[in-house]
């Protein structure tokens, strides 16, 4: 009886300590139930507004929204399926629907607009000064009709609204001036400017990059809708001069980079375009000191938006303007003012031309800037540095600024790929050094290619073997593959050798090794073949040349085998094996049938001689390179397996 009391006071004890957590358990589900009757509740009233405003997608809700639900019990917010319900649909049936159509519509109505102005001109119905008003009351209506749908949501049709009518407008005054000559160009000019401005304005104020995009269109195509057949210089660059710094002020206020892809192509553009057309080399003082004037101006309007403040952490990078646009810049610049003074016959000039370029970028360094754009510009300076060589106008110094520029883009692109030690470690964004490393590459083919054309492009006699300009460009191209092979090699050992974009630094340091071994075989080789082409008279000429070719053949795929002994990599070794798979070819084919029996034994001696000695190597196992045979173990003795 005594244990069954105490059992009973135990159970006792235990209900009563169970029985206050009943309340709190209450509390949850209460709160619980309540949170999902407000959502419900919520979501019923959102699907009745559907079925009742076919726009409500587009438009705020003009009630404010429902009270959150209170957090789980887990301690996370609960998510809210009103959320999944207004997100926008991005699919390529909507993106068909709302833009492509879109676009379509506005070349369409364009296109109707047109055929009803030639169908009315044509049938007489209204004069040219009813046809002019007609243009211009239509286009400005329909741009005051846009905001009326961009207020109710329609943004991307308001856009597409108010394209249709600043078109409308565009092709209204330039009918007035061109066709019926109705104004005079001081009025249609300053016109077309005001349709242009108030695009502009209006993009900056409802924060639409479309709009912009729009009004750049229209001022670029004011000239040549305006164009009269002259030559009208201060004019049209100041004009130009005026759009590209009204883009620029933009893109600084708004993070449109964009837009510079539009504005300085298309000066550029304009800039040929006159310069072939009026560029007048006889009368050299004038048009020389108004067109440097102007391109100084250009290039300091598109060099402004690369100087700014450096990037602050978690901020996105612009490769446009960080990359692209000061690239694009100097080549601009530095080509444009080479014409200049190479047409106006000033080529004493260019050697300093190139080092006024080097010094300026190197100042330019000192400026506030992104990292990634002052190692761009110091790459620059770099580069004008390496062409500022008494330039001569010949296509080696292309050569060795295409080589020199690629190794300097390349040391660029690792500089910015790597954290500064007095730093604190931030985002890594990897956008600038792989666009940076795709451009050193592209100069380093061009290098390339530079080099292996050199004698058909430039076709110069050679005098002196080893002793000019040819090897020693050559030199300077191994110089530059060699210090780029090194330099894409370093970020393999800092774990950036499961790199997957491309180009990786693999594959660059690859590349780099194979061209360096290619232009160096094939720069001895001319040299070779020039050395017995200028011995004229000597009979053998012929046959100590190829006996020359297969010795160094031989040398130089046993030492680039000594290299890949030493630095232990197959990569190197595999190319030596390929060379003396390819000597031993041209020894067999070509110097057992066309070399006489001294020169023949010669071949075949060294060539014994050195493949010998590599199969010495390879039987040594110096390397370690075949896989050990597994040792047997010694049997157990009899006694010990029995008592296993």
């Amino acid at each position: 009886m005594a244990s069954e009391d105490v059992q009973d006071d135990q159970n006792q004890d235990d209900q009563n300590q169970v029985r206050p957590k009943q309340p709190n358990q209450q509390a949850q589900v209460a709160a619980t139930l309540a949170a999902l009757s407000a959502r419900v509740e919520t979501l019923e009233q959102q699907l009745a507004e559907l079925r009742s405003t076919p726009s409500f997608r587009a438009r705020r809700l003009s009630s404010p929204p429902p009270p959150r639900p209170e957090a789980s019990s887990t301690g996370l917010p609960a998510p809210d399926p009103a959320r999944k319900l207004l997100k926008p649909n991005g699919s390529l049936e909507d993106r068909i629907g709302s833009q492509l159509f879109s676009r379509i519509g506005i070349i369409a109505l364009l296109i109707a607009v047109t055929l009803f102005l030639k169908w009315a001109i044509d049938n007489h119905w209204i004069g040219p000064m009813g046809r002019i008003l007609a243009g211009l009351i239509a286009g400005a209506a329909i741009v005051v009709w846009s905001e009326h749908f961009r207020r109710q949501g329609f943004n991307a049709f308001s856009y597409s609204l108010k394209a249709i009518g600043s078109g409308a407008l565009y092709l209204s005054l330039w009918a007035a001036f061109q066709v019926y000559h109705l104004l005079p160009a001081g009025i249609a000019l300053p016109a077309m400017i005001l349709v242009t401005a108030w695009n502009a304005y209006m993009a900056w104020s409802q924060n639409s990059q479309i709009l912009a995009a729009y009004a750049l269109a229209g001022a670029f195509a004011t000239p040549l809708l305006l164009s009269t057949g002259g030559n009208h210089e201060i004019f049209l660059f100041t004009y130009l001069l005026a759009i590209d710094v009204a883009t620029v002020i933009l893109v600084r206020l708004k993070p449109w980079p964009r837009l510079l892809l539009g504005a300085f192509p298309a000066t550029v553009a304009f800039f040929i375009v006159w310069y072939v057309e009026w560029f007048d080399v006889s009368n050299v003082s004038k048009p020389l000191a108004i067109t440097a004037i102007f391109l100084v101006l250009y290039f300091i309007t598109f060099l402004l938006p690369s100087l700014r403040a450096p990037k602050t952490e978690g901020q996105p990078s612009a490769p446009i303007t960080e990359i692209l646009l000061p690239l694009a810049n100097a080549a601009f610049a530095a080509l444009a003012f080479y014409s200049i003074l190479e047409d106006t016959r000033n080529h004493d000039l260019l050697p300093w031309l190139a080092v006024f370029f080097a010094a300026l970028y190197l100042c330019l360094m000192r400026l506030p800037q992104p990292r990634v754009t002052s190692a761009v510009h110091l790459a620059l300076a770099i580069v004008f540095l390496t062409i500022a060589i008494p330039l001569k106008a010949s296509g080696r110094w292309i050569i060795v600024g295409w080589l020199a520029e690629g190794a300097a883009l390349l040391w660029v692109a690792i500089r910015v790929s790597t954290p500064m030690p007095e730093k604190k470690p931030e985002k890594r964004d990897d956008a600038s050094p792989i666009i940076l490393r795709r451009l050193a590459v592209a100069a380093l083919v061009l290098g390339v290619c530079g080099l292996l054309v050199e004698p058909f492009w430039l076709n110069e006699r050679v005098d002196t073997v080893f002793l000019n300009l040819r090897f020693a460009t050559a030199l300077f191209g191994l110089v530059a593959l060699g210090l780029s092979a090194f330099l894409a090699h370093g970020p393999l050992h800092h774990g950036d050798a499961e790199d997957k974009s491309f180009p990786s630094w693999l594959l660059i340091a690859g590349s780099s090794i194979v061209a360096f071994n290619f232009i160096a075989i094939l720069a001895c080789l001319r040299e070779l073949d020039s050395a017995w082409s200028v011995s004229a008279g000597n009979p053998e000429a012929d046959l100590q040349k190829a006996l020359a070719i297969s010795a160094f053949l031989m040398l130089y795929g046993a030492a680039l085998l000594a290299v890949g002994f030493w630095k232990r990599s197959a990569f190197i070794r595999w190319q030596a094996l390929l060379l003396l798979v390819f000597t031993i070819g041209k020894t067999f084919v070509y110097d057992l049938r066309n070399l006489s029996q001294g020169y023949r034994v010669l071949s075949f001696l060294g060539l014994g001689a050195l493949l010998m000695t590599v199969s010495f190597a390879y039987q040594k196992d110096w390397l370690a390179l075949r896989v050990p045979e597994p040792v047997p173990e010694p049997p157990l003795p009899a006694h010990e397996g029995a008592d296993q």
